[in-house]
């Protein structure tokens, strides 16, 4: 029988500098759509979802998954999100309004914090409608991006993002909302009542 992967404390692993690394390209990220450089803010992002991709691997073959990782690497995407609308919306490529309700669902699970806190618990395992929204938002942005090309590519781009941003959207809620579920369950179960 496999030994199962165990979660470390460990700070200096391999996964860790791919998710620092990509942290750090956050801002590069965001400068270059500010400055309408769409086609490296494009290339930024795809080295940026190909080291989100090999973190992952590396930490499961590796054995170094650790609890600094399982952190970090939410983090960068939740950053990535937020660089990316945040800068769209200074653009006027997308609407204030559609950064609110992102923003809003942000606000909505940090105040899922200090319950979580004050009750000693861990994080609840990200869903797969909230690793499912994640990427339907992180491809979503890009392809609107590339939507505000001229000629073909545009056009073909333009559709597909909005109905990223929309599925994205939706899913985004319905993971947070489910998250607060699990809080309330887990919560609930520390105190060994049945959740409302």
């Amino acid at each position: 029988m496999e030994q199962a992967d165990q979660v470390s404390n460990r700070i200096w692993t391999v996964p860790n500098a791919l998710s620092v690394l990509r942290l750090l390209g956050v801002p590069v990220f965001f400068w270059l759509i500010l400055a309408e450089h769409d086609w490296w803010a494009l290339i930024v992002l795809m080295v940026s979802g190909f080291t989100d991709y090999l973190d992952g691997k590396l930490a499961r073959a590796l054995n170094q998954m650790s609890k600094l990782g399982q952190v970090l690497d939410p983090a960068a995407d939740r950053l990535y999100i937020l660089a990316t609308i945040v800068a769209l919306a200074i653009r006027d490529i997308i609407p204030v309004w559609l950064v609110a309700i992102l923003i809003a669902r942000e606000v909505f699970i940090a105040c899922l914090g200090p319950i979580l806190r004050t009750h000693r618990l861990p994080l609840p395992p990200v869903s797969f409608i909230g690793k499912s929204a994640t990427f339907n938002l992180i491809y979503a942005f890009p392809l609107v991006l590339l939507g505000e090309q001229a000629g073909v590519v545009g056009d073909i781009a333009r559709p597909l993002g909005w109905a990223f941003v929309w599925w994205g959207t939706a899913l985004y809620w319905v993971a947070g909302i489910l998250y607060a579920v699990q809080v309330n369950q887990m919560v609930a179960a520390k105190k060994g009542a049945t959740p409302r």
